[in-house]
């Protein structure tokens, strides 16, 4: 049986758009972990980390967590709040990603 899989859209700032080759929306599939999972938000950001290594960078730190600096939001609620990284993402989901001010 085949991994679950979403298309995920990564709502960026304006401030960051120039790492996302210029655009302010950025579009990854995210590939569950098993059979039997949904994908994940990290599972998103390892795609964009392969796609567009330059603005991962700008979101994750060293250790592959959320920047202290950055919030991102998966459907309108904090991603912190919903697990971090293991946030389970609904089919089309949109992350917006919020630079702390």
């Amino acid at each position: 049986m085949a991994k679950p899989v979403t298309l995920v859209t990564f709502v960026l700032p304006s401030a960051l758009g120039h790492w996302g080759s210029g655009a302010t929306e950025v579009r990854v599939f995210a590939v569950a972990d098993s059979d039997e999972s949904c994908p994940t938000l990290g599972a998103a950001l390892h795609t964009l980390r392969r796609v567009n290594p330059k603005l991962e960078r700008r979101l994750c730190d060293e250790y592959g967590g959320i920047r202290r600096h950055i919030s991102m939001f998966v459907c309108g609620e904090n991603a912190r709040r919903l697990g971090g990284l293991a946030c389970a993402l609904p089919p089309g989901a949109e992350v917006y990603v919020v630079p702390a001010l």
